[in-house]
């Protein structure tokens, strides 16, 4: 099937070319994965902050609440980091496009 010139771009090449943009950028894949790892291990202080430290309480579950869910965000944006600095340098050097 070939494209039409007034017609746009399938959402194939739209996430392709995304991908190798962002694969270009290597500094900014280095500081969403280094952001996630300190939001990651600050989550997880907080959390054994919460249960060695605090008396069992609502203000102890509330603490250690937060506590996960910064660890829990912070996992999901290192991953995506960690994704983009490899996966997406290997999809780039075999990228026959450049």
């Amino acid at each position: 099937m070939s494209q039409q010139p007034d017609q746009q771009p399938g959402w194939r090449t739209r996430l392709r070319h995304w991908l190798m943009q962002r694969a270009r950028n290597d500094r900014a894949n280095l500081r969403l994965f280094v952001t996630g790892a300190a939001l990651f291990f600050g989550g997880l202080g907080i959390l054994l902050y919460a249960e060695q430290r605090l008396l069992a309480s609502l203000t102890q579950e509330l603490i250690a609440a937060a506590g996960l869910l910064f660890a829990a965000c912070g996992a999901v944006l290192a991953t995506l980091g960690y994704l983009a600095l490899s996966l997406l340098r290997i999809l780039r050097f075999i990228s026959d496009d450049d």
